[in-house]
Order: C-alpha cells, then structure tokens, then sequence
C-alpha cells in the first residue's frame, strides 16, 4: 500500500506538471497571437486614419506614397507627407477606430490606449488616453513607424488582456479542471478501496480464527484418547468441528463470491425450488448454535421462488447473521414473503 500511494502521487505529480506546462505553452501561444491581433488593428487603424487626412487635405493636392526603401512602408510616407502639410497624426482617431476593430473583429474584450513613443528609446510623447501603465501586465503591439527615418511611431497596448486570454482558453481550462477533478477522484476512491480491501481482510482473518481454533482444540482432545470412555462428549466434540468446517465453508464461499462479483464472472443457475425447507435449515442451523435467546418468526405467504438457491441461501443466512451479531440480549427474527405482479419478495 505504502508503494501504491508513492507511485500513485509520483504519477498525480507527473500530470499536474505535464499539465501546467501545456497550459503555460497555450498562454504563450495565445497572449503571441493577441500580440499579432494588436499590431494588426493598429496597423489597420493607422490606414483608415490616414484615409480620414486625405479626405480633408484640398483637392489637387500631391501626397508622397512610396519609395524605393523596402524596410520603410508606404503607410509611413503617407503619414509623413500629411504631418508635412499640417495635418498631424490623430492618436484620438486611431483609438475610436482601433475600440471598433479590437472587439468586432478579433473580440479583445480589453482596456488600451494609443501611444506616440521615440522608437529609438521607447519614451511615449503622446497617449490616447490618460492610463496607468503600472498594472500586472501589458501587452505592447510592434510600433508602427510614421517617420520616414524611423525615428516615431505608434503603438497600441493592452492592459491586464487576461479576460480575452482565459476566454480563448476557457475549453481548454475547463477540460484540465474536468480530467483533474476525475483522476483526484479516481486516486481517492481507489485509497478507499484498498482500505476496503484491508479491513475486509482483517475481518475474514478474524472471523477464520475463531473457527480454526476450536477445531484444533476438539481434535486435540479426540487425539489425546480422554474422550473414549464419554461418547456423549466425543459426538459433541464432532459435532462442533463439522459445525465449524461448515462456517470456514461459508466464509470460503463468500470471499470466492466476492471474486466473481469483481470479475463479472458470477452466474447464477435459476431454478424453481421450494422456500419453506431452505428458511427452517437455516433457523435450525442457526438455533443450534447462538447463544442469546432467539426466536423466529414466519409468513412464508410465496413457498415458490424462481432463482439461485445457494446465492440466495447464503443471502439470507447473512442477513440472520447480521440480526444475531448486531442485536442486544434477545433475538427476535421475523421472516416473509409475498407474491406481487412480477416478483417475489
């Protein structure tokens, strides 16, 4: 027992490290593709934004939009040759274009902000709006630059974006909690099988004991020759061990019962067979040898039952049993059966 509970918690250790890590990687994985979502809105807002600028620029008038220098997009020249004729970059624009595509889209369910910041040092210049960047954590989208020599740009940041990330991972999360939950249940049920087990053995050791001993004890007197001039006292003597063979007998017929319930191997052999016999067997059995007063009471109204004979003998001897040991000073037993529509009770 001692090795099972080792192995079991080495094995519960090893799942619930397999797990965190699997969820660790999904959390990266998913925060990674909320981070490409944030550059995407804002690249997409930076366009929408430079739209608005040409619209209110005058008619005729020539925007630069490209250059030969790949490393630098054409959005960025636009925006710079706006800025140039005195329509700046609008961070209040880009937010309320930003707020729409975030949850529309890509639902970011998210508090953000626009920022302007020096791309060489990361010092924000401007801020869509006034938020606390000192939270637990932020997620920073690449800065898109709006000078052509790469000396400004915009970025979009997301505060505290764990609601979109447990959202994302909310499957996932609840299936984890599910497996965890059946194998915890599994592991505790199984301690409390084996303790089954333990006592049920310690009980069957016992109730073998007592049996064992006064068959010992009567066959060493029947050895020892003192009971041949008393054969009274020898019958009894015999009577005893096969009186207590016959219980090792039971108690060897319910740990094999038992067996074959676990292995789903019990078959019964259904018959129709008289009740009344097997009832007074076992009242005279059982009066022969308890030692409180007991009485029997019966109203056998069904004296045919359709079933195992032995499984259903043993059954009620149990029950007996169980009424005899549990009991205090008297015994009183009350044994029926009726008939009703489809059964025998």
């Amino acid at each position: 027992m001692k090795n099972i509970r080792i192995f079991t918690v080495l094995g519960l250790v090893a799942i619930l490290t397999l797990q965190t890590i699997w969820l660790f990687n999904t959390y990266v994985l998913v925060r990674n593709n909320i981070l490409k979502e944030s550059f995407d809105t804002l690249e997409e807002s930076l366009d929408r934004e430079v739209e608005l600028r040409i619209d209110r620029t005058p008619k005729e008038t020539q925007i630069i939009g490209g250059s030969t220098n790949d490393s630098v997009p054409h959005l960025t020249y636009f925006s710079e040759s706006l800025s140039k004729l005195g329509l700046e970059v609008s961070l209040d624009d880009i937010d309320s274009i930003a707020a729409s595509i975030l949850l529309r889209k890509y639902d970011i369910e998210s508090t953000y902000m626009i920022c302007m910041i020096n791309m060489n040092t990361r010092e924000i210049l401007q801020k869509s709006k006034s938020l606390d960047l000192s939270s637990l954590d932020v997620v920073k989208s690449t800065p898109f630059p709006i000078r052509t020599d790469l000396s400004q740009g915009v970025q979009l940041i997301l505060l505290n974006p764990y609601w979109t990330i447990f959202k994302r991972m909310g499957l996932l999360m609840i299936a984890t909690a599910i497996m965890m939950i059946m194998v915890i249940t599994c592991i505790i049920r199984q301690d409390k099988i084996a303790k089954v087990r333990e006592d049920f053995s310690y009980a069957m050791i016992h109730d073998m004991k007592t049996p064992l001993s006064s068959i010992l004890a009567c066959t060493s007197l029947l050895h020892s020759g003192k009971t041949e001039s008393t054969p009274q006292l020898r019958e009894r003597y015999f009577c005893i061990i096969e009186d207590e063979t016959g219980h090792l007998l039971n108690l060897a017929n319910k740990v094999l019962t038992i067996s074959k319930l676990e292995s789903h191997k019990l078959e019964m052999a259904k018959i129709t067979f008289q009740l009344k016999p097997m009832v007074e067997d076992l009242i005279e059995k059982f009066s022969a040898k308890c030692a409180k007063p007991l009485h029997f009471t019966l109203n056998l109204q069904a004296e045919e039952v359709h079933g195992d004979e032995e499984y259903l003998k043993e059954a009620i001897s149990n029950l007996i049993d169980n009424a005899i040991k549990y009991s205090y000073q008297t015994v009183d037993i009350s044994i029926s059966s009726l008939n009703n529509a489809t059964h025998t009770l």
